[in-house]
C-alpha cells in the first residue's frame, strides 16, 4: 500500500478513487492532482511508482490543507464563531443544526436520544 501524507491507499482501486481515502480531497481534488502530474486515473494504486507516489505527496503538501492540518483548521473555525457568539456559533454550543434545517420533527443526530417531558401531551389529570 502506498503511504500518502500519512494515509495508506488501498491497492486495489483505481489512483483516482484512492486519493479520496485522504481527509480532504475529493474525486474533483484528486482529479486535479492526477490531471497536473499526467497519470491516469483508471491506474491503480499498486501500480503507481515511487516518483509518482513522491510528485503526488509534493503537490498535496503544496498546495491542500489535509488531514490534521484541516481538522485543526476547522476546528479553530468553529471555536472562532463560538467565541464572538454569532448565530452559527450559538447553534454549535447547543449542539442544534447550523444550516437551517428543521428540528421539530427531526434532527436527531444532531440533538441526541430523545429526551421525554413528563406533563406534555396525552396525560390527564385524574379527578377523584
Amino acid at each position: 500500500m502506498p503511504r500518502i501524507v500519512g494515509v495508506d491507499i488501498p491497492n486495489d482501486k483505481a489512483i483516482l478513487i484512492s486519493l479520496t481515502y485522504i481527509h480532504g480531497i475529493g474525486k474533483f481534488v484528486a482529479g486535479k492532482i492526477l490531471k497536473e502530474i499526467g497519470i491516469k486515473p483508471e491506474l491503480h494504486a499498486s501500480k503507481l511508482t515511487e516518483d509518482d507516489v513522491s510528485k503526488i505527496a509534493q503537490i498535496i503538501d503544496r498546495d491542500y490543507a489535509v488531514e490534521g492540518q484541516l481538522r485543526r483548521q476547522v476546528s479553530q473555525d468553529i471555536a472562532r464563531l463560538k467565541d464572538i457568539g454569532c448565530y452559527r456559533g450559538l447553534r454549535h454550543r447547543k449542539g442544534l443544526p447550523v444550516r437551517g434545517q428543521k428540528t421539530q420533527s427531526n434532527a436527531r443526530t444532531r440533538k441526541g436520544k430523545r429526551k421525554t417531558v413528563a406533563g406534555k401531551k396525552g396525560v390527564k389529570e385524574i379527578r377523584t
